[in-house]
């Protein structure tokens, strides 16, 4: 359990030093983003993503566990769209409970693979029996 935990901790990391460095890039080419809240949020999103997209990529992880969760993250913002422009939720509503709930849903998408996220993570992908090398051994003996 605490290495689930931990692995939990790492994405988080990973999530806000994606969103402190592209967004610190993203202040720099394009500061005026800041006065368009939807597309602000959508590109906070967005980069939170791509830094735990990166650190599972170094982790090891496979494609398929790291197109899942970035799935996960990126569905609450996109769901939320629809009240938003029903106008039922304002853009800070949506920035708010998109994070929150982007919470909840990588814990969903760690849950439904607790296996792979409960083992030991410390295999790096150039290491003989990372995550990737697991996963295409696991789809080939469930095929």
């Amino acid at each position: 359990m605490k290495r689930f935990v931990a692995h939990y901790v790492e994405m988080v990391l990973a999530m806000l030093a994606g969103m402190g460095i592209l967004g610190g890039l993203w202040m720099l080419v394009w500061p005026e983003i800041m006065d368009r809240p939807v597309l602000h949020t959508l590109e906070m999103a967005a980069d939170m993503t791509i830094g735990m997209a990166a650190w599972m990529v170094l982790r090891g992880h496979g494609r398929r566990m790291i197109v899942e969760m970035s799935a996960a993250m990126v569905a609450p913002f996109l769901l939320l769209l629809i009240p938003l422009t029903a106008g039922v939720i304002s853009a800070d509503t949506l920035m708010l409970a998109g994070h929150v709930l982007m919470l909840f849903t990588m814990l969903g998408a760690m849950l439904l693979r607790r296996q792979d996220y409960m083992h030991h993570h410390g295999t790096w992908p150039w290491r003989r029996g990372g995550h990737a090398e697991v996963e295409e051994r696991n789809t080939v003996l469930a095929s």
